[in-house]
């Protein structure tokens, strides 16, 4: 079979592999597509040398079919659709009171062990989560990150007929968007680059430049002066935290769904002012995996709009190479079989 290991300075090998049999615990995936996420972009430009065990098989956005089963494993054939949530919480401990998916010794799959960029995966059987036969692998493959974006809403409390404000239009951005509007929210999308406002605009979204409109007035224009309801920082840079606190009305609800790897400045004299709430999101939890399953087997939302380019597993070095070139595009699969 074949795989690809990332062997740092930004190079990816392929090698060709021996499959191997899944333990008395796991199942082997025949793996249909992976998806490119940002974090795999942050391990090629060698942010993440420290922690990924190197050389290693990176890749956790997949979907694919179990192609063998371990002999302690029920609950799965040959041939069952599926994807992986790649969280391993064997780590956990009573400290963690119970919240496995941010538990002190998770490991991510994918960062911590090998993932999905290979023909053939074998993972611990309690990664899996089923998927109707109907279900779109192409689709599928967006269930990781659709899982976060549900995550992400789902703390924020987000009601029918309230506004939310999302600074940042890459692709969590967008899917926490469009997720919200499905919720019943009025959604208002914060991005620089017109390309994704482009593309936002084409999901039926409501995105603006705020390098060109004084987005903080333009939304309290479109509520009456309420500002929004919740807002969702996904940016990761300094002017989303200087916004967030001003576009945000009376006891609104800040989601902190960026990854900030530096202390920043953000101004606590808003969350005195308006009684404001802060909420820290990561990840996703089995509720947030089953309602995005439920969401893309639906596919009443527009997700087909967020895959910009499918190239074989085979074509992986010019794929990151040429994300590099264009940052524009959304979501980017890799077909493993190929």
């Amino acid at each position: 079979m074949r795989a690809t290991l990332y062997t740092g300075n930004k190079t990816f090998s392929i090698v060709e592999r021996q499959m191997e049999k899944p333990r008395a615990d796991e199942v082997r995936i025949k793996v249909a597509y992976t998806g490119v996420c940002g974090t795999d972009v942050h391990i090629y430009h060698g942010m993440m040398d420290k922690r990924v065990p190197i050389p290693m098989t990176i890749g956790h956005e997949m979907s694919g079919t179990v192609d063998a089963i371990g002999e302690e494993v029920s609950g799965y054939t040959v041939g069952d659709k599926v994807v992986v949530r790649p969280l391993d919480d064997r780590g956990a401990q009573p400290s963690d009171k119970g919240f496995n998916h941010i538990c002190e010794n998770l490991k991510f799959i994918g960062i911590d062990s090998p993932g999905s960029m290979q023909q053939y995966w074998n993972v611990p059987a309690f990664t899996l989560h089923k998927l109707k036969g109907e279900t779109d692998l192409k689709l599928a493959a967006l269930i990781e990150p659709l899982s976060v974006a549900v995550h992400d809403v789902r703390l924020s409390g987000l009601k029918s007929g309230e506004t939310a404000v999302v600074i940042g239009g890459g692709p969590i951005g967008l899917l926490v968007a469009m997720v919200a509007k499905h919720a019943g929210a009025r959604v208002i999308v914060s991005e620089v680059n017109e390309k994704r406002i482009l593309k936002a605009k084409e999901l039926g979204l409501n995105a603006i430049n705020p390098t060109k409109v004084d987005f903080v007035e333009y939304v309290k224009e479109k509520t009456e002066g309420r500002r929004a309801d919740v807002v969702f920082e996904v940016a990761g840079v300094q002017p989303a935290l200087d916004m967030m606190t001003e576009v945000a009305g009376i006891r609104g609800r800040i989601l902190m769904v960026a990854i900030h790897g530096q202390k920043r400045e953000v101004d606590l004299f808003k969350f005195f002012w308006k009684e404001l709430k802060l909420i820290g999101a990561r990840v996703y939890e089995r509720e947030d995996y089953e309602r995005a399953i439920t969401l893309i087997t639906a596919n009443e939302l527009p997700f087909a709009n967020m895959i910009t380019d499918v190239q074989p597993l085979s074509n992986i070095q010019k794929v990151f190479e040429n994300i590099d070139q264009n940052p524009d595009g959304m979501k980017i699969l890799m077909d493993c079989q190929l």
